[in-house]
């Protein structure tokens, strides 16, 4: 005996798979597991079958058309391909647990796509799915697009996709919450991204900061930003903010703000250090954070516009050790940090 794997689209009407699988069964076909993803073009089938070793994939096929089968898919499988569904998905699960950035590879195994690439921007067209190509939507930005020559991607599929894009995304942010961070001084801070609830705590460290830092940050007066920016640095539509508490005081008060943003192939960077926790490692140790979190999700190079007399912000850039092209606009200096291509491009 042989496993195959069948996959055709019958009427949603009763009494119609019954008819595919007597088709089957004269031939001597035994049904080991069935899938049902349900289309606007009717029931779509996917078997799992064991079949007698003298029948052809041409023989099969014509089983399954006399059984009112059509836009029929017929492959050799393999003895994995017993494990069901939610146990295939469990065990991807499980390996993303253990590796949020192994999502490209995830996603190819449970669709058992042929390619699977990542690009930084979303998608031109939105997400959706053709007959050959899928498109999904990471959540903490970016596209996949998986593409597959046979069979046809289904709703059912994009769902469980666009679940597993969303686990890996929450893995990925778990990652970096609730970080203890000791400086060079001595001194501990917690490091977690930010969230919408954190807003009135940003505006306490604006309020706790210098006109000064505050026009070093954002290039311009040095008043407080108004609540609804605040709260798009919180949750920016794509990138990551991190914040820095001070653990050792009550209610822990936010004392640096970090900002990852980005747009297309690019990410831009800012930071904001309350002046009493300047000057002791705290800005770098949240610039390599975001420099290593913008490697890992693909992007080309970080962008950060600072003025030409911030001294410790550019400082903080040559600790880097990272070559940084530095393009000037009368006070304003705009430094380039280019990134290595870390993200997988497949699997």
């Amino acid at each position: 005996m042989a496993l195959w794997r069948i996959r055709a689209t019958v009427d949603d009407r009763p009494g119609y798979l019954s008819v595919l699988t007597a088709s089957l069964a004269l031939r001597g076909v035994n049904i080991l597991t069935v899938q049902v993803h349900t289309t606007e073009a009717g029931a779509v089938d996917d078997f799992l079958v064991d079949a007698p070793d003298s029948l052809t994939e041409t023989e099969l096929l014509a089983a399954v058309e006399r059984g009112r089968g059509r836009n029929c898919w017929v492959a050799r499988s393999e003895a994995r391909g017993l494990a069901d569904q939610p146990t295939r998905v469990l065990g991807l699960a499980t390996r993303l647990v253990r590796d949020p950035e192994a999502a490209g590879e995830a996603l190819r195994v449970l669709l058992g796509a042929d390619e699977v690439s990542w690009r930084p921007e979303p998608a031109v067209d939105g997400p959706g799915i053709g007959d050959t190509t899928m498109r999904l939507a990471d959540p903490t930005g970016g596209t996949y697009t998986l593409r597959r020559l046979a069979p046809s991607f289904t709703p059912a599929e994009y769902a469980r996709a666009q679940a597993l894009a969303e686990l890996a995304a929450a893995v990925a942010r778990r990652a970096v919450e609730q970080v203890a961070l000791v400086l060079p001084d001595g001194a501990e801070v917690g490091v977690r991204p930010a969230t919408g609830d954190d807003v009135p705590a940003l505006v306490s460290l604006h309020e706790m900061c210098s006109a000064r830092s505050r026009q070093r940050r954002y290039l311009g007066g040095a008043g407080l930003p108004p609540v609804a920016r605040l709260r798009r640095l919180a949750e920016p539509e794509r990138g990551l903010t991190l914040l820095a508490t001070d653990v050792d005081a009550p209610g822990e008060p936010v004392v640096a703000m970090a900002n990852l943003l980005g747009e297309g192939d690019e990410a831009e960077v800012a930071l904001l250090v309350r002046d009493d926790w300047q000057r002791r490692g705290l800005g770098t140790a949240l610039l390599r954070r975001l420099v290593r979190h913008a490697e890992q999700s693909g992007y080309a190079a970080l962008v950060l516009h600072t003025h030409a007399e911030n001294v410790p912000m550019l400082r903080t850039l040559r600790r880097l050790g990272r070559p940084a092209p530095v393009d000037r606009d009368g006070p304003v200096l705009t430094v380039t940090v280019p990134l290595p291509v870390t993200a997988p491009t497949t699997g």
